[in-house]
């Protein structure tokens, strides 16, 4: 399991993903640009002292990271018809996280292999990017047996 963060807005939730990814052995792809400086202060006091042991690759752009990551790209939308819940994860696969204020471009929408979404109350937009991170990627490696001993 991987976790990829598409051109993420804010610092906060990109620390606590940083931080989470760290507690569970999870390496996470940045792909730039962001909307903030990566070592920002407010990233920092989210990740804590847990982002020195983040396996933590970052790219210029998403063809360059297409270039370097193998495995089945499954991203999470608002606009995705499958719940995450009923998705069949695998060994390999590679959770995508849009931006906070955008999501994804159409483009990176339909060049995935599979689109998940977290079933939510019709008056709700969406969870925050954290939130969902953690939900998802607990499912994803509760389903592949992948959790640290």
């Amino acid at each position: 399991m991987e976790i990829t963060l598409y051109q993420p807005d804010i610092p906060q939730n990109t620390g606590t993903i940083l931080r989470m990814a760290a507690c569970l052995n999870v390496p996470v792809n940045i792909i730039e640009p962001c909307g903030f400086v990566l070592d920002d202060k407010r990233m920092r006091r989210s990740g804590m002292d847990y982002l020195k042991d983040v396996d933590l690759s970052r790219y210029a752009n998403w063809e360059s990271y297409k270039q370097d990551c193998p495995g089945r790209q499954v991203l999470l939308s608002t606009k995705a018809s499958v719940p995450y819940t009923n998705f069949q994860f695998q060994p390999g696969d590679t959770l995508i996280l849009g931006r906070e204020s955008a999501g994804v471009p159409g483009e990176i929408h339909n060049a995935v292999e599979a689109r998940v979404l977290i079933p939510m109350v019709k008056e709700a937009r969406s969870l925050n990017i954290a939130v969902s991170a953690a939900m998802v990627l607990g499912e994803a490696m509760r389903q592949v047996g992948s959790f640290p001993d």
